[in-house]
């Protein structure tokens, strides 16, 4: 079930980092060294493994990005939103 537009704008006000980007979901990770951020991306594949839900994932040295959306339903769903939530908990343990 796709989120209305105010629920969207609600929902991702509630997330640090994150942004809208037409129907996707975009947040720039930022880390002080390569394999921080490559421990991190191990730890997002572990979550999304769980949630059986894929981010397109960008490595740019230091620089993760992380872009969700749910493709079947053509756009952002709550599954998007916790998932975004969990990855910004793995944020804050590999930093």
């Amino acid at each position: 079930m796709l989120l209305t537009e105010e629920e969207l704008r609600e929902q991702v006000s509630k997330l640090e980092g994150w942004k809208l980007d037409q129907n996707t979901m975009v947040r720039k990770y930022m880390f002080n060294e390569f394999m921080k951020g490559i421990a991190f991306v191990d730890a997002v594949a572990a979550i999304s493994e769980a949630f059986d839900h894929h981010p397109h994932i960008t490595i740019d040295y230091k620089t993760v990005t992380l872009r969700l959306t749910s493709n079947e339903e053509g756009g952002i769903t709550p599954l998007d939103i916790r998932e975004a939530h969990e990855f910004n908990e793995a944020f804050e343990k590999a930093r």
